[in-house]
């Protein structure tokens, strides 16, 4: 399933701000599409079936389009370059996917099962592997160095924060400040690269890319905020993954912390008991959000997430007024009202 606003004219059906971005670079989107198509298929059968097993379940295409729409809003049109760009930005994102759903021994992702559950950890582990060295390659048929350099140096970085957040399971007294480098690390690095990157397509360095940069690193803080918001607080339809995942797997997220900042001596015992995997019960994860809604934390997680989204809408200040500007911002409060 590929991302194509289907807008019928003259309906009085109010467009989202997804269907306004995606309609305003559909072109663009279209070639998007077809490379990314084009770029995962191999002569080894298991890297196209699994590769277009989880690009064909969709996903919201969110790097990209910012990607594109950042490049629009810098002053810049559609080009073979920035659709190399963005393609390269969402094959980085597919592979930590494929490498994330073996480290959390996931079992959904985007409402399917997950790739490995079909063709098994070490498959996903190599064609996530495939997928990124063809990030790599569209990387380097943009013929930038220093748009190599933004994308090569997100990739380490969220590789850092995947290593981060593995190494802070279970602990329960994780301080706020390494819980938001982690997310910083694992999630708004890759929006922060897509949305510079795309802008050096047009422009050279200064305040127009470093804007958009902003922009990209706040919306994407904002992003994560809320996805640790819905594992407490929201559908497995809505999220595409099971509620609870996150607890299951003993990580320590916002609404967590928070929980267990507020909480009394009983209920840190509790924190510092249940996100010891080994020492879980089944009964565990309902006390959890038991607890999380005594304290009020998935509010104030979103909360947090609306203070990113404020910061990431200002950081556009320095661009002129346009459409793509307006579906950027548009965008970002999206993203914190998209299941809420």
């Amino acid at each position: 399933m590929t991302l194509t606003a289907h807008i019928t004219e003259g309906s009085n059906v109010e467009k989202s701000p997804m269907d306004t971005l995606i309609e305003l670079v559909s072109k663009d989107m279209a070639a998007v599409e077809v490379l990314l198509k084009e770029r995962s298929t191999s002569a080894v059968a298991t890297i196209p079936d699994m590769s277009g097993y989880l690009i064909s379940a969709g996903g919201k295409r969110l790097r990209p389009l910012i990607t594109l729409a950042a490049a629009y809003a810098a002053g810049g049109e559609g080009s073979n370059p920035l659709h190399c760009l963005a393609t390269a930005v969402e094959f980085i994102h597919t592979a930590t996917l494929l490498h994330d759903d073996v480290v959390d021994e996931s079992d959904l992702r985007r409402g399917k099962k997950a790739a490995k559950m079909v063709w098994g950890n070490s498959a996903s582990i190599l064609v996530g592997d495939f997928l990124f060295a063809r990030a790599f390659t569209l990387m380097v048929e943009t013929r930038s160095i220093r748009i190599l350099d933004i994308l090569s140096n997100a990739s380490c970085v969220i590789a850092e924060g995947e290593v981060k957040q593995l190494a802070a399971i279970g602990r329960a007294d994780l301080p706020i400040s390494e819980y938001m480098e982690i997310v910083e690390a694992k999630t708004a690095a890759l929006f922060e690269a897509a949305a510079r990157a795309g802008a050096l397509t047009v422009v050279t360095e200064g305040a127009e890319s470093d804007g958009l940069a902003e922009y990209g690193r706040r919306l994407g803080r904002a992003f994560q905020l809320v996805d640790d918001a819905l594992d407490y607080d929201g559908t497995t339809s809505v999220i595409g993954k099971s509620v609870g995942d996150d607890f299951r797997e003993g990580k320590l997220t916002l609404p967590v912390l928070l929980a267990r900042q507020n909480g009394d001596a009983t209920e840190r015992a509790f924190w510092d008991r249940a996100m010891d995997v080994s020492k879980q019960t089944e009964a565990d994860l309902d006390i959890a959000i038991d607890y999380i809604r005594k304290a009020d934390s998935v509010n104030a997680t979103l909360n947090a997430a609306r203070d990113e989204i404020a910061s990431a809408k200002a950081a556009l200040s320095v661009l002129p007024p346009s459409p793509y500007v307006d579906a950027l911002s548009d965008i970002a409060d999206f993203v914190v009202d998209r299941a809420f």
